[in-house]
């Protein structure tokens, strides 16, 4: 990106964020000291270096889907403060869309 600037107004209206002036001026100068850094962090050498996405291998810590015996459904609705048939009963928490 040398040479090129990166217009904080433009991309503070395409994010619909109002800045001053100021925090404009404030923004602009850390951007660019952004932008300086990842540069520099381009110029070095990684031939040989294969990628990774994390900095130890990670293993995938989920089990086997098996087949168990679980809650019994009484047992699990026995505490349920109120119940209809066979499920639990909860209060409406979430408001429509108004006509």
């Amino acid at each position: 990106m040398a040479n090129q600037t990166i217009d904080v107004g433009y991309v503070a209206e395409l994010a619909r964020l109002e800045l001053t002036d100021e925090e404009k001026s404030v923004f602009q100068g850390q951007l660019e000291d952004i932008v300086k850094y990842v540069e520099k962090i381009s110029s070095v050498n990684v031939d040989g270096i294969e990628p990774t996405m994390h900095g130890r291998a990670i293993v995938n810590a989920f089990r086997e889907d098996t087949v168990r015996p679980s809650l019994d459904r009484e047992a699990a609705l026995a505490n349920a403060p109120r119940r209809t048939e066979n499920e639990f009963y909860l209060p409406k928490i979430v408001e429509g869309a108004e006509s």
